[in-house]
């Protein structure tokens, strides 16, 4: 397949893709997308182009490999059920070459084995469906951060004197280990890859809950208040802030 670029429409051949757009310094914020659903391949470029991105779509495995070869992304988001080729094999076969670019999984099998297996194949992020869009962003957002500012772990998340091992499933607080139940480790791994962001009610809802979840409820709040006990009890500087009417954030003070 030529991957030849027309002048005219910037397209390569056989693929979708749009201008990049830049940042400081000229570098451009460009995502390569591998999902051979239309549906959701449509809402995500959607999305991602208005929040700002460039993306290039490709409909198959193939396609994407040789994408995610000859182009330089900041992230890439990968289905792992795909025709041609499927995504884990993408992802070794980049890491073989060399190719660093943090990688965000798509998949509809969620289990800690799936999600381990995922991440020890080279991938730095792991999204099962159904998701909701604004989860994707934020972590397409961490993810570009943490690549930026030279994090080197994909299995670890580091907020202050804050750690969490996405492998082992542990969370330690200034050497102190914190015990937490499955939703209080999902809202917490979402407020770290976010941190310094405020987050919405709504936003952890999606997270925690997907969309069916009553949005009247207060559980958000308790769920938060529990985290937030764990994590801040005993320690001087807290780390879990509430912003009234708006939402939650953990920053360092």
């Amino acid at each position: 397949m030529s991957d030849r670029i027309n002048p005219t429409l910037n397209i390569i051949s056989g693929f979708h893709c749009i201008d990049k757009l830049e940042r400081k310094g000229g570098k451009p914020l460009r995502l390569l997308l591998v999902e051979d659903d239309v549906k959701i391949a449509s809402f995500v470029l959607k999305g991602l182009r208005e929040a700002g991105f460039a993306v290039d779509h490709a409909a198959n495995g193939e396609d994407g490999l040789h994408l995610a070869l000859t182009i330089s992304y900041d992230a890439a988001i990968i289905d792992i059920m795909l025709p041609q080729r499927d995504g884990l094999s993408i992802i070794k076969e980049i890491r073989g070459h060399g190719v660093s670019t943090p990688v965000i999984i798509l998949s509809a099998r969620g289990s800690v084995d799936d999600r381990v297996k995922g991440l020890q194949t080279g991938s730095d992020d792991y999204l099962t469906k159904p998701f909701s869009f604004a989860e994707l962003l934020a972590r397409v957002q961490a993810l570009i951060r943490r690549s930026s500012g030279g994090t080197t772990d994909p299995s670890h998340l580091q907020v202050g004197d804050l750690s969490m091992d996405l492998l082992r499933r542990e969370v330690i607080r200034a050497g102190r280990k914190i015990d937490l139940q499955p939703r209080e480790f999902a809202l917490l791994e979402y407020m770290m890859s976010s941190a310094g962001r405020v987050i919405t009610r709504t936003m952890i809802m999606e997270h925690v809950w997907n969309y069916d979840f009553d949005p009247q409820t207060n559980v958000v709040d308790v769920l938060v208040c529990r985290v937030r006990n764990k994590v801040d009890r005993g320690f001087k500087e807290k780390m879990i802030y509430t912003i009234r009417g708006v939402g939650y954030v953990l920053k360092v003070s």
